[in-house]
């Protein structure tokens, strides 16, 4: 049930306690007819004053009760000495206790409600027996309908828990799905942006740079022949369309790896943890570089590069660490960057079962996950609590 549908069948189940505290009201009122005397005369008068602070109360705290629980027990003590007061007077107001008993269990939190209800109950049974109409039917009737309202009261308070959560866990999901979604197309965008920046470097880029040392070697072969000026602004045409095409290159790779270097990148990354932590505790993070630095296809360049700010962000934010030691490992056909805290550590286990509740660094780490499937390269993670914590991935490529 949506929370639409479920404040629909709130109202419903208001309107009709409603209807039966003014019907009950009505044939205590009705009851009282002709001869009238001064007992007759007192209960109608209090019933309806009863229907009237009922009415009053109703409308102060329609919306609000919960903010307003001096109001609340106030306006429940004087609808319960007053209820009380009608079944001394007249039998036919014992029936007023009933809807009262569901006021109990949906003001009252807990198990404080039933309590009201179990001692409203006992009350209503001794001002029976003090106006001399002590039967069985006056301690059963009462002691039945306080038990159905207890059952009804505590079944809806598990319905109303129940889509309370089930609603939380699809705004969850809902929120979650969208979360994906824009990881997802941030990861298409980048991507693409890194295809086009290789298709432009690998094609217009090495074509023109080629042109324009053909021309220049022919310009500097013959500086004299017919027709060098053309030659010349041939090459010049050459170069200014070759840098308009780094520019475009520069302009799709994501920005810290504008000088197409990981190992400045990563440099320039840990530098800035660095300096954003210098007013606290501080953390120390070292770039380590193992082998010979060679570039690499820039999805894998942006994935190392993102992967490393996801898991600085999360020794940051969570695992207290004074030293992280990020180490970059160049092999013959494949990368491999580990990154290495010595936080406070937790367990990997839980935190990846939970990696779907919105929030939270197990977000994270599920994410750096799916970044390194989607790529086919392997990831893995080490932790526990008070040891630390590494984070380990690997890419191969073709050389």
């Amino acid at each position: 049930m949506s929370a639409p549908a479920l404040a629909r069948t709130f109202a419903r189940l208001r309107l009709t306690l409603n209807l039966l505290v003014v019907a009950l009201t009505a044939f205590v009122v009705v009851r009282e007819a002709p001869p009238i005397d001064d007992r007759a005369i007192l209960s109608i008068a209090l019933a309806l004053v009863f229907l009237g602070t009922y009415a009053a109360g109703a409308i102060a705290l329609r919306g609000s009760a919960g903010g307003r629980g001096g109001l609340v027990g106030a306006w429940l003590a004087l609808l319960t000495i007053e209820s009380l007061a009608l079944g001394y007077l007249s039998p036919d107001a014992a029936y007023l206790v009933f809807p009262l008993f569901f006021l109990y269990l949906h003001l009252i939190p807990g198990w404080w409600g039933v309590a009201t209800v179990a001692a409203c109950t006992i009350l209503a049974i001794l001002i029976s027996g003090l106006a001399g109409r002590m039967t069985s039917g006056g301690v059963i009737g009462p002691s039945v309908a306080a038990a159905v309202a207890i059952a009804l009261g505590l079944g809806y308070r598990a319905l109303y828990r129940e889509n309370l959560e089930r609603q939380r866990l699809i705004d969850e999901l809902l929120a979650t799905r969208e979360e994906l979604f824009e990881r997802e197309r941030e990861a298409g965008v980048l991507s693409e942006r890194a295809r086009l920046g290789r298709e432009i470097h690998d094609t217009v880029a090495q074509g023109l740079a080629s042109i324009h040392l053909l021309l220049h070697a022919a310009e500097r072969a013959d500086g004299e022949r017919p027709g060098i000026e053309h030659v010349r602004l041939a090459r010049e045409t050459a170069l200014l369309n070759l840098e308009e095409a780094r520019r475009f290159i520069r302009a799709l790779t994501p920005p810290a790896l504008e000088d197409q270097t990981l190992v400045s990148a990563l440099e320039r990354l840990a530098g800035s943890i660095q300096r954003a932590s210098a007013s606290g505790a501080g953390v120390e993070v070292v770039v380590r570089v193992v082998g010979t630095a060679m570039p690499l296809p820039m999805s894998i360049e942006t994935a190392l590069l993102r992967i490393a700010q996801g898991a600085l962000a999360n020794v940051m934010q969570h695992a207290g660490a004074s030293r992280v030691m990020m180490t970059l490992t160049y092999m013959e056909d494949a990368v491999n960057l580990d990154i290495v805290d010595n936080g406070s550590g937790f367990d990997p286990d839980a935190a990846l079962a939970e990696a779907w509740k919105h929030g939270g660094h197990s977000f994270g780490l599920a994410a750096m996950r799916e970044r390194v499937a989607r790529l086919g390269g392997e990831f893995s993670l080490e932790s526990s609590p008070g040891a630390g914590t590494a984070v380990a991935v690997t890419f191969g490529f073709e050389t």
